[in-house]
């Protein structure tokens, strides 16, 4: 293994060692302020290397009892993404509503009314195009504008957009409503866990990022539940309460979120230092060292300046950056690729597997459950494995699920023994998934990326995903349809194959961050370090 250069990699000494150069080249009139200057970095060194040392010896429990607010303040947030939650599993189940069809769709030569292929492909991409948008233009405003105000805005803007779909008299409408409603939901859902990521220590960093995927879970079943209870309805307040319950979280969240301090890391980033320790204080009890913490902070983002100076969309392609990049972007990816769209239809898949209607929507609610589940049983994994060993461990295993459920699909079709077993598979993929690849992923894409490249970094590999998200929408129900492919189960070939290629990217490519300070990352990443050492990784303090 290399040994870190001073240039590179020293942690204690990398401005020192500038402002000496830098001292070699002044005049003696200015030589007084480089050296003053000089003293400065060094005591910001030593402070930083402390806080350094207190971050790697910090356990679960001293860092909740340090941190309590920060904690609070960051459940908060990520709160916001219940709302996205949410909305994902209403619209769909929409379509089987006799006054959403009669309001929104066309009659039909059997009677009644139905909601057109076309239209259901188009609404169920309008909440991903706007999040799309909303993620890419959270990406620098939230860099000039803080985490605060741009949190504060999207709240604003999301009660405001509700009414659209809620009085939307036409399907256009409902689907401008649904892309409007998509943009405050983009800036959530990137928004929550790079804030989560900044206002705790490293010891909690894993388990308030995943507590994101917990918030998608929670507003998956909340909306199954609501669904549940109005499905008897026949009247427009079948679709229109659903809607409705949305304003229940913007206002009491805003009057909250007016009380919740900056993240301090951004506050360094834009040379408020005064304002990032009084945040600091907000986040931390009085017995945090709190100037070593900043010190840590100014340190960091003046190491990430040599690197890389600037911070546009761009930069994430430059240098080592690259690579954290392709990182995020695929462990986000991964989620959409082992699989989990089938799951995004799972009564359908349920219905085509040969359950009855009834036995389908049960399952279907299930799932949400299994997956709350999950989530909560991940965080202690959390706390005895890495990411990378429990991400690795979850692919393999959807993998293999995936597969069983292609070939049990090969079956005679008159087994009626198989839709149980291919349903009961589908059951046991969610609740893998939301115990390795959903919550670790928000972990991972908020750890792996530069402090001051962050929120663009989480901004691509969001977008990246709701790509995905736009194709499969699209192309799923095609492979489910009896008058399209028609695969059944079989579909489950098509995603193993997709998650062994993910396997072996992941097994290459994936590293372990799991206990690193945001500068020692920087170091390995600049380094080269190859995924499989990071874990064992040595750096010269």
């Amino acid at each position: 293994m290399a040994t870190p250069t001073k240039e590179t990699t020293s942690i204690t000494d990398e401005k020192v060692f500038i402002h000496e150069e830098k001292a070699q080249h002044e005049d003696a009139n200015s030589l007084k302020d480089v050296i003053e200057e000089n003293l400065m970095w060094k005591d910001i060194n030593e402070k930083s290397k402390k806080a350094t040392e207190m971050e790697h010896t910090l356990s679960l429990w001293d860092g909740l009892r340090a941190y309590p607010k920060a904690v609070g303040w960051s459940l908060v947030v990520s709160t916001a993404i219940i709302m996205e939650g949410y909305d994902t599993a209403l619209l769909g189940s929409f379509y089987a509503y006799p006054a959403f069809q009669e309001k929104y769709g066309q009659p039909v030569a059997s009677g009644g009314y139905a909601i057109p292929a076309s239209w259901q492909t188009a609404l169920g991409m309008g909440t991903n195009i706007g999040v799309l948008i909303g993620v890419f233009f959270n990406g620098f405003l939230t860099e000039r504008l803080g985490y605060k105000r741009m949190m504060l805005y999207s709240l604003a803007a999301i009660s405001a957009c509700i009414f659209i779909p809620f009085f939307s008299p036409n399907a256009p409408a409902l689907l401008i409503g649904q892309i409007m409603c998509g943009i405050p939901w983009g800036v959530f859902s990137t928004l929550a866990p790079a804030y989560a990521s900044e206002v705790c220590p490293v010891v909690l960093r894993g388990y308030l990022t995943t507590y994101v995927n917990l918030c998608w879970v929670i507003g998956q079943l909340i909306a199954s539940g609501v669904l549940d209870g109005l499905q008897t309805r026949t009247d427009e307040w079948s679709y229109k309460i659903p809607f409705a319950l949305q304003w229940m979280w913007p206002l009491p969240l805003f009057v909250a979120i007016c009380f919740a301090p900056e993240s301090p890391w951004w506050l360094v980033r834009r040379g408020r230092v005064n304002d990032a320790t009084r945040a600091q204080k907000r986040l931390s009890n009085d017995s945090t060292n709190i100037d070593e913490v900043i010190a840590m902070m100014i340190h960091t983002n003046e190491y990430e300046k040599t690197i890389s100076e600037g911070t546009s969309y761009l930069d994430c392609f430059k240098g080592s950056n690259l690579r954290r990049t392709e990182i995020c972007c695929m462990a986000w990816c991964i989620q959409n690729l082992s699989g989990s769209p089938i799951a995004s239809y799972a009564t359908y898949f349920f219905l085509q597997a040969g359950l009855a209607s009834s036995n389908a929507f049960a399952l279907n609610v299930s799932q949400y459950a299994l997956g709350f589940v999950g989530t909560i049983l991940s965080w202690f994994l959390l706390g005895k494995f890495g990411r990378r060993t429990i991400y690795l461990s979850g692919l393999s295993v959807c993998c293999i699920l995936m597969f069983l459920i292609g070939f049990l699909g090969l079956a005679p079709a008159n087994n009626t023994s198989i839709p149980w077993a291919t349903s009961g598979l589908l059951l046991a993929f969610v609740f893998v998934y939301d115990l390795t690849i959903g919550p670790v992923c928000y972990a991972l894409v908020s750890e792996i990326s530069s402090t001051r490249l962050r929120g663009k970094s989480i901004g691509l590999a969001r977008n990246f995903y709701n790509i995905l998200s736009i194709c499969f929408s699209a192309s799923t129900p095609y492979m489910l349809n009896p008058d399209a492919l028609n695969w059944k189960g079989k579909v489950g070939l098509f995603w193993g194959s997709i998650s062994f290629l993910c396997v072996v990217w992941t097994y290459f490519r994936l590293p372990e961050p799991k206990g690193r300070t945001y500068e020692e990352l920087d170091i390995m990443f600049e380094n080269n370090v190859p995924a499989r050492q990071f874990k064992s990784y040595k750096i010269e303090k």
